[in-house]
Protein backbone atom coordinates (compact mmCIF):
# COMPACT_ATOMS: atom_id res chain seq x y z
CA UNK A 1 0.00 0.00 0.00
CA UNK A 2 2.77 2.46 0.85
CA UNK A 3 4.49 1.85 -2.48
CA UNK A 4 1.21 2.32 -4.32
CA UNK A 5 0.47 5.53 -2.40
CA UNK A 6 3.91 6.92 -3.21
CA UNK A 7 3.46 6.01 -6.86
CA UNK A 8 0.06 7.70 -6.96
CA UNK A 9 1.46 10.72 -5.15
CA UNK A 10 4.39 11.03 -7.56
CA UNK A 11 2.06 10.73 -10.52
CA UNK A 12 -0.25 13.36 -9.06
CA UNK A 13 2.66 15.78 -8.62
CA UNK A 14 3.67 15.30 -12.25
CA UNK A 15 0.14 15.94 -13.50
CA UNK A 16 -0.19 18.98 -11.24
CA UNK A 17 3.13 20.39 -12.46
CA UNK A 18 2.08 19.95 -16.07
CA UNK A 19 -1.27 21.65 -15.47
CA UNK A 20 0.23 25.07 -16.17
CA UNK A 21 0.58 25.95 -19.90
CA UNK A 22 3.97 27.61 -19.36
CA UNK A 23 5.37 24.55 -17.59
CA UNK A 24 4.00 22.24 -20.27
CA UNK A 25 5.70 24.43 -22.89
CA UNK A 26 9.02 24.07 -21.04
CA UNK A 27 8.61 20.29 -20.95
CA UNK A 28 7.75 20.23 -24.67
CA UNK A 29 10.95 22.17 -25.35
CA UNK A 30 13.01 19.59 -23.43
CA UNK A 31 11.48 16.34 -24.65
CA UNK A 32 14.00 15.82 -27.45
CA UNK A 33 16.97 17.87 -26.24
CA UNK A 34 18.52 19.72 -23.32
CA UNK A 35 18.60 23.51 -22.88
CA UNK A 36 19.79 26.14 -20.44
CA UNK A 37 17.20 28.23 -18.56
CA UNK A 38 18.28 31.24 -20.63
CA UNK A 39 17.72 29.33 -23.87
CA UNK A 40 14.27 28.30 -22.65
CA UNK A 41 13.44 31.91 -21.79
CA UNK A 42 14.52 33.09 -25.23
CA UNK A 43 12.76 30.30 -27.14
CA UNK A 44 9.48 30.74 -25.26
CA UNK A 45 9.71 34.54 -24.92
CA UNK A 46 9.31 34.18 -21.16
CA UNK A 47 10.91 36.30 -18.39
CA UNK A 48 13.87 34.55 -16.78
CA UNK A 49 12.42 34.89 -13.27
CA UNK A 50 9.24 33.16 -14.43
CA UNK A 51 11.27 30.39 -16.06
CA UNK A 52 13.15 29.92 -12.76
CA UNK A 53 9.85 29.58 -10.87
CA UNK A 54 8.44 27.02 -13.31
CA UNK A 55 11.69 25.04 -13.43
CA UNK A 56 11.64 24.82 -9.61
CA UNK A 57 8.11 23.38 -9.69
CA UNK A 58 9.07 20.87 -12.39
CA UNK A 59 12.18 19.82 -10.47
CA UNK A 60 10.19 19.31 -7.28
CA UNK A 61 7.76 17.13 -9.23
CA UNK A 62 10.68 14.95 -10.34
CA UNK A 63 10.48 15.89 -14.00
CA UNK A 64 13.75 17.76 -14.48
CA UNK A 65 17.40 17.49 -13.53
CA UNK A 66 20.00 20.26 -13.74
CA UNK A 67 23.60 19.68 -14.82
CA UNK A 68 26.53 22.08 -15.15
CA UNK A 69 28.05 22.62 -18.59
CA UNK A 70 31.36 20.91 -19.25
CA UNK A 71 32.17 23.83 -21.58
CA UNK A 72 31.20 27.09 -19.86
CA UNK A 73 31.02 26.18 -16.15
CA UNK A 74 28.84 29.22 -15.50
CA UNK A 75 26.01 27.62 -17.47
CA UNK A 76 23.62 24.88 -16.44
CA UNK A 77 21.42 22.70 -18.62
CA UNK A 78 18.00 21.25 -17.93
CA UNK A 79 17.13 17.72 -18.96
CA UNK A 80 14.06 15.56 -18.55
CA UNK A 81 14.43 12.56 -16.26
CA UNK A 82 13.97 9.42 -18.41
CA UNK A 83 10.76 7.46 -17.89
CA UNK A 84 8.74 10.16 -16.14
CA UNK A 85 7.09 11.28 -19.35
CA UNK A 86 6.60 7.83 -20.85
CA UNK A 87 2.91 8.55 -21.28
CA UNK A 88 3.53 11.71 -23.32
CA UNK A 89 4.26 11.80 -27.03
CA UNK A 90 7.05 14.01 -28.32
CA UNK A 91 6.30 16.44 -31.15
CA UNK A 92 7.19 15.06 -34.58
CA UNK A 93 10.30 16.33 -36.33
CA UNK A 94 10.50 17.31 -39.98
CA UNK A 95 11.72 14.70 -42.44
CA UNK A 96 15.51 14.45 -42.43
CA UNK A 97 17.61 13.12 -45.30
CA UNK A 98 20.31 12.20 -42.84
CA UNK A 99 21.11 12.47 -39.14
CA UNK A 100 24.53 13.80 -38.15
CA UNK A 101 25.76 13.50 -34.56
CA UNK A 102 28.40 16.04 -33.54
CA UNK A 103 30.69 16.29 -30.52
CA UNK A 104 34.07 17.93 -29.99
CA UNK A 105 36.57 15.24 -30.95
CA UNK A 106 34.31 12.79 -32.84
CA UNK A 107 36.04 10.10 -30.83
CA UNK A 108 33.34 8.74 -28.50
CA UNK A 109 29.84 10.17 -28.04
CA UNK A 110 29.07 11.09 -31.66
CA UNK A 111 30.60 7.82 -32.87
CA UNK A 112 28.53 5.75 -30.45
CA UNK A 113 25.38 7.70 -31.30
CA UNK A 114 25.83 7.13 -35.04
CA UNK A 115 26.48 3.41 -34.52
CA UNK A 116 23.41 3.10 -32.29
CA UNK A 117 21.25 4.99 -34.80
CA UNK A 118 22.46 2.79 -37.65
CA UNK A 119 21.63 -0.32 -35.64
CA UNK A 120 18.30 0.68 -34.08
CA UNK A 121 16.76 3.12 -36.57
CA UNK A 122 18.50 2.74 -39.93
CA UNK A 123 18.69 5.28 -42.71
CA UNK A 124 21.51 7.67 -43.48
CA UNK A 125 23.60 8.67 -40.46
CA UNK A 126 27.04 10.18 -39.89
CA UNK A 127 29.18 11.69 -37.13
CA UNK A 128 31.66 14.54 -36.94
CA UNK A 129 33.63 16.74 -34.57
CA UNK A 130 34.42 20.42 -34.18
CA UNK A 131 38.04 19.50 -33.29
CA UNK A 132 38.31 15.89 -34.44
CA UNK A 133 40.89 13.61 -32.88
CA UNK A 134 43.08 11.39 -35.03
CA UNK A 135 41.50 8.22 -33.70
CA UNK A 136 38.34 6.98 -32.04
CA UNK A 137 38.84 6.44 -28.31
CA UNK A 138 39.74 2.77 -27.62
CA UNK A 139 37.17 2.56 -24.81
CA UNK A 140 34.46 3.73 -27.23
CA UNK A 141 35.49 1.03 -29.68
CA UNK A 142 35.41 -1.53 -26.88
CA UNK A 143 31.99 -0.60 -25.49
CA UNK A 144 30.55 -0.57 -29.01
CA UNK A 145 31.96 -4.04 -29.65
CA UNK A 146 30.49 -5.31 -26.38
CA UNK A 147 27.05 -4.25 -27.61
CA UNK A 148 27.46 -5.76 -31.05
CA UNK A 149 28.33 -2.50 -32.82
CA UNK A 150 31.40 -1.70 -34.89
CA UNK A 151 33.41 1.54 -34.92
CA UNK A 152 36.22 2.41 -37.34
CA UNK A 153 39.15 3.39 -35.06
CA UNK A 154 40.47 5.85 -37.66
CA UNK A 155 37.12 7.18 -38.91
CA UNK A 156 37.01 10.69 -37.45
CA UNK A 157 35.87 13.71 -39.47
CA UNK A 158 35.53 17.48 -39.18
CA UNK A 159 32.02 18.87 -39.12
CA UNK A 160 32.74 21.12 -42.13
CA UNK A 161 33.55 18.05 -44.23
CA UNK A 162 30.43 16.12 -43.26
CA UNK A 163 27.38 18.33 -42.74
CA UNK A 164 25.23 19.16 -45.76
CA UNK A 165 21.83 20.56 -46.64
CA UNK A 166 18.93 18.52 -45.30
CA UNK A 167 20.89 17.06 -42.38
CA UNK A 168 19.39 16.90 -38.91
CA UNK A 169 22.34 17.89 -36.70
CA UNK A 170 22.32 16.66 -33.12
CA UNK A 171 25.05 17.95 -30.78
CA UNK A 172 25.83 15.30 -28.19
CA UNK A 173 28.15 17.47 -26.11
CA UNK A 174 27.96 20.92 -24.54
CA UNK A 175 31.02 22.35 -26.30
CA UNK A 176 29.72 21.49 -29.77
CA UNK A 177 26.32 22.97 -28.93
CA UNK A 178 27.90 26.18 -27.68
CA UNK A 179 30.52 26.48 -30.46
CA UNK A 180 28.31 25.83 -33.50
CA UNK A 181 26.53 29.16 -33.83
CA UNK A 182 27.11 29.90 -37.54
CA UNK A 183 25.60 28.32 -40.64
CA UNK A 184 26.13 24.86 -39.16
CA UNK A 185 23.89 24.83 -36.13
CA UNK A 186 22.51 21.85 -34.20
CA UNK A 187 18.76 21.31 -34.31
CA UNK A 188 18.91 19.34 -31.05
CA UNK A 189 21.30 19.26 -28.11
CA UNK A 190 21.92 16.22 -25.90
CA UNK A 191 24.02 17.12 -22.86
CA UNK A 192 25.86 13.81 -22.57
CA UNK A 193 28.85 13.95 -20.18
CA UNK A 194 32.23 13.38 -21.83
CA UNK A 195 33.32 9.85 -20.81
CA UNK A 196 36.92 10.60 -21.76
CA UNK A 197 37.16 13.07 -18.86
CA UNK A 198 36.70 10.18 -16.44
CA UNK A 199 38.28 7.62 -18.81
CA UNK A 200 36.82 4.47 -17.27
CA UNK A 201 34.84 1.66 -18.86
CA UNK A 202 31.93 2.61 -16.60
CA UNK A 203 31.89 6.18 -17.92
CA UNK A 204 31.80 5.00 -21.53
CA UNK A 205 29.07 2.50 -20.71
CA UNK A 206 27.05 5.29 -19.06
CA UNK A 207 27.43 7.44 -22.19
CA UNK A 208 26.29 4.51 -24.33
CA UNK A 209 23.22 3.95 -22.14
CA UNK A 210 22.35 7.67 -22.17
CA UNK A 211 22.60 7.83 -25.96
CA UNK A 212 20.62 4.62 -26.44
CA UNK A 213 17.79 5.97 -24.28
CA UNK A 214 17.68 9.24 -26.19
CA UNK A 215 17.72 7.50 -29.58
CA UNK A 216 14.87 5.24 -28.53
CA UNK A 217 12.98 8.36 -27.47
CA UNK A 218 13.48 10.27 -30.71
CA UNK A 219 13.15 7.40 -33.19
CA UNK A 220 9.32 7.24 -33.20
CA UNK A 221 8.94 10.96 -34.00
CA UNK A 222 11.34 11.38 -36.92
CA UNK A 223 10.79 10.34 -40.52
CA UNK A 224 14.05 9.13 -42.08
CA UNK A 225 12.37 7.47 -45.04
CA UNK A 226 13.08 4.00 -43.67
CA UNK A 227 10.22 1.50 -43.79
CA UNK A 228 10.25 -0.47 -40.54
CA UNK A 229 7.08 -2.33 -41.42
Amino acid sequence: MNAEALSLGARARVHAALGDPARLAIVDALILGDASPGEIAADLDMPTNLVAHHVKVLQEAGLLARTRSEGDRRRTYLRLIPGVLSSLTAPRLDTADRVVFVCTHNSARSQLAAALWRDRVGGQVASAGTLPAQRVHPRAVRVAHQHGLALDPTGTHHVDDVVGDGDLIIAVCDNAHEDLTGEIRPRLHWSVPDPARVDTDEAFEAAYTDLADRIDRIAPVIDTGVDHG
